[in-house]
């Protein structure tokens, strides 16, 4: 049995360091025997564990965050997930998310590995802040996603609810000001969710499985086997047309789609890439 005095301050003390509760800083003190840098480390050691015992929870909720570099030819975003919307909107969790944000941009890591290594400013990594910040608020934290994409131009996008963010490539520029036109394109991703910027980019397995299931279709409808292919076919371009972004039709003007509005923009004007990412999709 401990001997140690632990007061009110020293509660106090490790709690300010540690963002930790009033009532697990002090037991920690306690276990530690009023040993300071102890105690932080139990409180450490409990972030850990609430991690594993969390870690098959669903993350659906979070914050997506996204910088562009000055030039405009980078793109990062960071989406850092959590269980419930309420831990979304703390402080801290928020705090986090721009921290995990500015280690990308100031170091560049290829992925979210990478990302996770990095060390901030308090001397501690990305992947162990997360740690011990989910033992402070007792729920799952994780970097969902992370992307870094460069090209001429990046444009970026992200939903009023802070759920949703997009990074667009645009390439053939040629000087013109496409803030407005990338802003459109941005939201007509973030609204009509392409599998793919063009036909060539879409997976051969997706193609596959919408020729099967076309296929199965027609022949649910009784069509002759020799006309399955033919009809297989159009449906398949017509899955190309809703789902891949240069060939929908453009949100805001129907009679054109978006590789035409791109070009009325600004002749040679398109989009090499794109990242799109929601929680909770």
């Amino acid at each position: 049995m401990s001997t140690v005095q632990i007061t009110a301050a020293d509660v106090n003390k490790l709690r300010q360091q540690t963002g930790a509760g009033m009532m697990d800083c002090k037991k920690a003190l306690v276990e530690a025997n009023g040993d300071f840098e102890a105690a932080v480390d139990l409180l450490r050691k409990k972030g850990q564990k609430v991690s594993a015992a969390r870690s098959g929870n669903a993350t659906s909720e979070g914050l997506v965050s996204i910088a562009v570099s000055a030039d405009g030819t980078n793109g990062k975003l960071v989406a850092l997930a959590c269980e419930t919307e309420p831990v979304s909107k703390v402080e801290d969790f928020r705090n986090l998310a721009q921290a995990i944000l500015a280690a990308a941009v100031a170091n560049n890591p290829a992925n979210t590995e990478e990302l996770s290594a990095i060390t901030l400013e308090d001397g501690r990594t990305v992947a162990e802040t997360i740690t011990e910040l989910t033992g402070k608020i007792g729920e799952k934290i994780v970097i969902q996603e992370y992307a870094n994409i460069s090209g001429e131009k990046i444009v970026s996008y992200i939903h009023s609810n802070g759920k949703m963010g997009v990074l667009v490539v645009f390439e053939g520029i040629n000087g013109a000001d496409i803030t407005e036109a990338g802003k459109d394109v941005a939201m007509q991703i973030a609204a009509m969710n392409p599998v793919a910027v063009d036909k060539d980019g879409v997976d051969p397995a997706t193609i596959q499985r919408e020729i099967e299931i076309a296929k199965d279709v027609i022949r649910a409808e009784g069509k002759p086997e020799e006309m399955v292919e033919k009809i297989a076919a159009g449906k398949l371009n017509k899955f190309y047309k809703d789902s891949t972004l240069l060939n929908q039709e453009f949100v805001k003007d129907s009679s054109v789609d978006v590789r035409k509005f791109l070009d009325n923009t600004s002749k040679g004007l398109t989009v090499s890439a794109f990242k799109r990412v929601q929680l909770g999709a």
